[in-house]
């Protein structure tokens, strides 16, 4: 069997969170074209005692606990003992910012990824020597590491070639081009309960559709 363009491996404590996902959509699509492969590692596995603890509470006082560092230096390291080329990517407020371009550059190489999802109020610093790619998603913060890591592999997953239908579906989108905003689109009805399409479109003149999609794009204005 040839060997997946893509490997992803997502170390999580809520595996579950993340099967319904990956086993769904173009992210099915691609896994059935032999173009990428997923694998859930529970970090669990990995806790430490009966209890198998992966969390504690920070040194110098604070809400909430953070992810210890024994735990995550064995996931990673037992995944690298196998692949020892294998990337770690870490989605963290203190990364560098996920972008369509970033989706891109991954896209169209050959790799294994590691995900690793952050839980709780964060993680132990000591494991920043294991992490490859620091990402951010953007100003905001979230429960755990899952979304992000969902939003990571979607993002390159789709542009990974034969896994969305039309040949250049990707490429007239928004953010395809830096911080362009894709034109508006429509289908049937032209007439829905009063509102039309524009009637340009209807022309089946393309000089003319393609002036008004070229008007009609827009730039991504980021908030101040």
């Amino acid at each position: 069997m040839t060997k997946p363009k893509l490997q992803f491996t997502i170390i999580t404590l809520f595996p579950e969170a993340l099967e319904a996902y990956l086993h769904t959509s173009m992210m099915w699509k691609a896994q059935d074209k032999g173009l990428v492969s997923f694998k859930l590692v529970n970090l669990r596995d990995f806790g430490l005692g009966p209890h198998r603890s992966v969390d504690d509470t920070p040194y110098g006082g604070g809400d909430g606990m953070l992810l210890r560092p024994e735990p995550i230096y064995s996931a990673i390291e037992s995944i690298k003992a196998k692949d020892p080329k294998a990337q770690t990517i870490l989605p963290t407020p203190v990364g560098k910012l996920w972008t369509q371009s970033s989706a891109r550059k991954l896209a169209t190489k050959t790799g294994h990824y590691i995900i690793l999802c952050p839980h709780y109020e964060g993680y132990d610093e000591r494991i920043m020597p294991l992490i490859d790619l620091p990402v951010s998603l953007g100003q905001f913060v979230l429960t755990g590491g899952e979304l992000p890591a969902l939003c990571i592999v979607d993002s390159i997953v789709r542009l990974i070639p034969g896994v969305l239908g039309g040949a250049t579906s990707a490429d007239i989108e928004s953010f395809s081009h830096g911080d362009n905003l894709e034109y508006p689109q429509y289908t049937k009805p032209a007439d829905f309960r009063g509102m039309k399409v524009p009637e340009v479109l209807l022309s089946g003149h393309h000089g003319k559709i393609q002036a008004w999609r070229d008007a009609h794009s827009g730039k991504f204005k980021p908030e101040p």
